[in-house]
């Protein structure tokens, strides 16, 4: 972890951290490379969540973020395209799922298992696929 810190993926609500290993291998995999790659510091807005906690953002009941294999992320440079973001990860090739939103991006890597490589954007009350994944 060269860019990153565990003190950036506790729960919002409980300040704990589980799952350390797939969130090492998220970082080392994806992010830190992203911010690489990009130049510019990038602020961990959720990483690992404890159930209660994502049940009162709302997260999907089997959200990675439980399991430490997820994290929204945006750019801390000011004026920063998210999409720029978005086109570094995968164009690094190394995700699991990367989903832009209006202020932030989601994106997962499993450790262990297939990952999907699938690209969507936040639309509405749903998604729109940006790749076949």
């Amino acid at each position: 972890m060269k860019y990153f810190k565990m003190e950036e993926f506790e729960c919002r609500c409980c300040g704990k951290v589980r799952f350390t290993e797939n969130i090492e291998a998220l970082v080392e995999n994806v992010l830190d490379p992203a911010r690489e790659k990009l130049g510019m510091a990038i602020s961990v807005n959720s990483g690992f969540r404890c159930p209660r906690h994502n049940a009162a953002v709302g997260g999907e009941p089997q959200s990675q973020h439980m399991v430490g294999e997820a994290a929204d992320i945006s750019p801390l440079k000011s004026g920063s395209k998210l999409e720029q973001l978005v086109t570094v990860i995968v164009e690094q090739g190394k995700y699991d799922q990367v989903i832009l939103y209006p202020t932030f991006v989601h994106v997962s890597w499993k450790k262990n298992g297939t990952n999907r490589r699938q690209i969507l954007k936040k639309s509405g009350n749903g998604y729109q696929r940006l790749s076949k994944g």
